[in-house]
Order: C-alpha cells, then structure tokens, then sequence
C-alpha cells in the first residue's frame, strides 16, 4: 500500500472561523480591492472595508430576521458577486450556507431544502423567486414550516438585499460578534449536496476548519500564483460547486482581486477585459480555447501553419516535461528554434484568449487531456492539474510549478495524505476532509475506513508522490464542464419504456451527456402490432426514423429528473444483445458500464462527432 504525504504549513487556531478571515484581511489592507463587481458600466472595485461592511449590514438583517447560529440558509444563483456577499453574510450572521445549483430541477431544489432543512432561500431574480414560491406552495416534504425567499437583485421587489439591510439596522454590532464568533474551526460552515451513484444527492457538511485550513495552507504552497503583487482572477465556475468556494476564501486570505463571469458563454469577453494573473477552469475551457483557435487559423487560410505551431507546443512541452523527470535532455536546437518562431507568431493570440496577462491556469473537476495540457504548456499557458472532490473541500493533491508532472494531478496538499490502497482506490486523510453526510451516519461510517476517506476513484502513486488517476472505481460521470452526474436514475427511467431493454448513460470526460440504447425484441414487437406496421427487425427498428421519435419521449422524460447540464441531450441504438453471456451484465443482471462502453467505444465517437 503506497502512501504520500505534504506536512501542514501553517496551523490555525481552533477557535476562529472563516468570518475571521474577512476580519484579519481587513486589518491588514481595508483599502486593498477584494472584489471586482461587474457592472453595465464595468468592473467597481470593492475594497476589503466596503465589502466587510455590507456583509454586516445583510448578516444583521439575517439576525432580525430571526436567524440562529447554525441555522441552514440556501443560495440559488448563478456566480455573482451578489453569491460571494450573501455566502459571506451568512456566515457573519452565524449560518450554515446551503448552496443550490442554479440549473437544478425542482425536485432537486425540493430535496435539499428538505434535507438541509433550509427555510430561507435567496434567489438571483424574479424568475427563480417564482418557482421556488411555487415548489415550496405545492411541497409536503417541506412541512408546514413557512419559507422566505429573498431576492438577490437590487431593484426588485422585497424581500431583497436592500430591505434585508434595511431591517437589520437595529441590530447591534455586539450582536453580530455574539453569533459570528459562535461557531469554531470543528462546525459545520456550508452543506454541499453532491450526486451519488444511486439515489437522492447526499449533503456534505463541509466546516470552518476545512475552509480555513485550505486557505492557509494553498497560499504558501503556491507562492507563484497567489503571494504575487496585483495578483487577480475571474471566477466563472458555479460557486455551488466547492471548488469555487474554496478558491473565493483562498483569495480573500491572500487578498487577491477576485472577479465573476455568469458563466462560459460570456467568459471569454470578461477575461479580456478583467485580465487575470491566474484562472481556475476545467478542461472544456481549454477545449473551446483549442478549437476557437483551430477555427480562426481555417478561416484565415492558415490551417496548416496551426497545426505546425500546436504539434511543435506538443513536442517541446513534452521534451520539457521528460527533462524534468530525467528521462530525456530536454528540447534541442531545432525543436527550440521552431518553439520560439511560433512563440512570436502563433502563440500569443492563445495567451490572449485567456486575457494577456495569466502567468499560470489550475484545471480541476475532471481530466485533462494530454494533449490539450501539452499544447498549452508549450504555448505559454501552463496548467497545473489537480484533484479533489466534494468530500475533501475540493483540492487535496495539484501539480506546482516547481513539482510538476504533465499527466498525473499533482502532489498532496499541505497536511494531506494520499494512500493508494490494495485495490487501487485512492484514499485521503487531511485538512480538507469533511465531517461527513449531513443527517446520514450510516454513509458517513461506510465511506471512512482508518480514518481514511474512501474516493471511489482509482489511482497510482509514483515514488515521487504524484498521484495519476486511472479509473473510477464509484458510478458516476464527469463532464468536460466538470458536472458529477449519476447515470442510474436516468437509466432506470429509460428502462421504464416498453421499446428499451437497456439504458448506459456516457459522457466521462466529454462536453455533454449522452445514451447508448438497447431495444427489447418483445416490445419492439407489441410496438409494431400497435402501429400497425410490418413486424421490424432490431437491426431494422435502429434505422427506422418512427422507433427513434418514439423513443424520445422516454428521454425526455428522463430528463425532468435532472437539471439541463445533467440531461442527455443525444442517444444512439445498439443492436447487440446486452447479456451475461456476451459479458455485458453481471450474474444478477446488473449492467457492466465499462464493458459496454469498451465494445462500443464506436458508437460513443459517434455521439460526440459534429
């Protein structure tokens, strides 16, 4: 069994919170811009003391509002600096945040305000304010107790913040130090509702001391990102995931300048103009990067001249990457030579589409191809890969710029340890590890063994202490976008279909989810006798346009058990029979996902071809 270590860098004392942090960046730099708010008219800064301010001013409407200390208070939005104040108030005000994806179904949003038992709820606008009055008006798992929406717009109607400020203005500052400094380093500070293989998401109780102990750990262990002077950085990815939550305290911690983009259809627009030093993404950024290029160097006749200038990224990131591993002598004369005329010709317009000035990008959330990390590395745009889940307040191991290694996700943490075991699971014990599954102790002690939390993912460690990772061990898919999604719902729905024998959901590692189909010989049967039609044969039924519509309804029910990211967007037929003969199902009939996938790796190109 290997196992690797980081010692801890810096301790924190048990007493404090995150909100302590917010307090130490303001004694040390009240002027220095924490946030850049984009605005119609541009990006406002907002200084450390005025952000410190409002969050005051919403946690003390939260207190005359009659929230407690550990009181559970959900966000549903998109990343906004309004998601960052809110998150932060709560906290001030001694609550537990529960963040919502804004793309969640509305049974989705129903289960976790039921679970977490969350009763106040701030919203982006009028629309997401209508639904959820409606979920909670139509709910019998929220029970009688009533539920608050508020509104995160500053010009609409109240509840919003303006009036949530506006009430609190009898509440004392004694009062808000009595419950922000209730909570201590060993508390629970935000529920994180991740998806599991089977059944309901599963809330995980993330604490201060997760929070906290990241922050002042990843600082001093990626000086070349987040100690420089005018370091900034756009935040794009949605702040429900714990990636970008976790990396919003590392800025405020640092002090670090810290824009939002909505999303990635505006990114590339904000990064011009927001010029980060260093960004967070997840591999599909780099993808739609990659392929904007690839299309404007077609456009302009200068398709093979790309493919000279990315071959020669390849190459010499490789040669690089080799050299540090003493396994070759790096680039030679020639590679050098051909790197440094595309370095003055090509490569400067992919360092632009990140905005001119990021020295350094972090990929997370799901892999990276070598080939992308390659060409950007060699391009002048290094990606430090890295790994994490929920359960471990996201990053537990990254790749540094003075330990890298191209291909594997990087080294532990600081007060992380990474242990490889027997079969191959990898597992984690550290400063980010969280307190386990709110209100479900019986998933809490199934996935802890020696202390060690159980990823479900499958790895190697190297002598050095990198980890690859070489499968998952767990069901459940990454996308491109780094979406976790559960594909045994919607499997079972399809299933449910009289034409479907079979349902396997992909999309590991690709920009969308998809469905391999399987077709039932006896209800394809009953189906034609239906539609009075000629008896079809299977291999016919996949090529005929009426199987496939009738089909599509049972997709699109599906779906309404998922929010839009997670929906399957296209299917495929297979012809062959799925079984325990052909080495597709187990004895008890349960699917074998990676031997499918594995046998038709052609019809899951196909899916994915535009």
């Amino acid at each position: 069994m290997r196992e690797a270590s980081t010692e801890l860098l810096v301790e924190a004392d048990e007493s404090t919170n995150v909100t302590d942090l917010l307090l130490e960046r303001c004694r040390k730099d009240p002027f220095g811009i924490l946030y850049a708010h984009k605005t119609p008219n541009g990006w406002l800064n907002v200084s450390a003391a005025r952000f410190l301010a409002d969050v005051t001013d919403l946690a003390k409407g939260l207190i005359a509002g009659g929230l407690n200390p550990g009181d559970p208070v959900a966000v549903l939005s998109h990343s906004s600096f309004e998601w960052t104040l809110v998150d932060f108030a709560i906290w001030m005000a001694g609550g537990v945040t529960v963040p919502i994806y804004e793309t969640s179904s509305a049974s989705q949003i129903e289960w976790i305000l039921a679970d977490s038992g969350a009763r106040r709820v701030f919203v982006e606008d009028l629309a997401k304010a209508g639904m959820v009055r409606s979920l909670v008006d139509k709910s019998t798992a929220l029970g009688e107790d009533p539920v608050t929406i508020i509104r995160m717009d500053h010009d609409g109607d109240a509840p919003n913040l303006t009036s949530l400020a506006a009430v609190g203005m009898g509440i004392s500052d004694t009062e808000v130090e009595r419950q922000r400094s209730a909570a201590t380093l060993s508390d629970v500070a935000s529920i994180v509702y991740t998806s599991g293989t089977t059944g309901k998401p599963k809330g995980c109780e993330i604490t201060h001391g997760n929070f906290v102990r990241v922050a002042r750990n990843v600082i001093p262990f990626l000086p070349e990102l987040l100690m420089q002077p005018g370091a900034r950085t756009l935040m794009f990815l949605p702040l429900a995931h714990v990636l970008a939550r976790a990396v919003q305290v590392v800025c405020l911690t640092a002090g670090i300048t810290l824009g939002h983009s909505a999303g990635a259809a505006g990114l590339m627009a904000d990064l011009g103009s927001f010029k980060p030093t260093f960004l967070l993404a997840v591999p599909r950024i780099f993808e739609k990067v990659y392929a904007g290029a690839s299309h404007a160097a077609a456009m302009s006749g200068r398709s093979a001249l790309f493919a000279a200038a990315s071959a020669t990224a390849v190459e010499y990131s490789t040669a690089v990457d080799l050299a540090t591993r003493g396994e070759g002598a790096g680039p030679g004369w020639l590679l050098g030579l051909k790197h440094s005329t595309f370095n003055r010709l090509l490569y400067p317009k992919v360092r632009q589409a990140f905005g001119g000035n990021v020295g350094f990008t972090v990929s997370g959330a799901s892999p990276l191809s070598l080939r992308d990390n390659h060409f950007f590395h060699g391009a002048g745009v290094p990606v430090l890969e890295g790994y994490g889940l929920t359960e471990t307040t996201a990053p537990c191991t990254v790749n540094t710029p003075d330990m890298s290694r191209i291909g594997s996700v990087g080294i532990p943490l600081p007060g992380t340890t990474i242990r490889v075991a027997p079969d191959g699971e990898i597992l984690v014990k550290g400063i980010g590890v969280f307190k386990g599954y709110h209100g479900n102790p019986e998933a809490t002690d199934a996935t802890f063994v020696d202390g060690f939390f159980r990823t479900g993912d499958l790895g190697e460690l190297d002598e050095d202490g990198f980890l690859t990772i070489t499968g998952r061990k767990k069901d459940l898919l990454v996308t491109a976008g780094g979406k976790n999604v559960a594909p045994a719902p919607l499997e079972e729905k399809l299933r449910e279909h009289p034409l479907i024998a079979h349902a396997v959901v992909v999309g590991e590692g690709r920009p969308f989810i998809a469905a391999l189909l399987s077709l039932d010989p006896e209800g394809l049967a009953q189906w034609c006798s239906q539609q009075k039609i000629k008896p079809l044969s299977v291999a016919e039924a996949v090529e005929d346009q009426r199987v496939r519509a009738a089909v599509q309804p049972a997709v699109d029910e599906a779906n309404k058990l998922v929010s839009a990211a997670e929906s399957i967007r296209k299917f495929e037929f297979i012809t062959a029979d799925l079984s325990v003969e052909s080495g597709h199902l187990t004895p008890s009939l349960k699917l074998k996902r990676s031997a499918v996938i594995h046998d038709f790796q052609g019809v899951v190109d196909k899916l994915y071809r535009k």
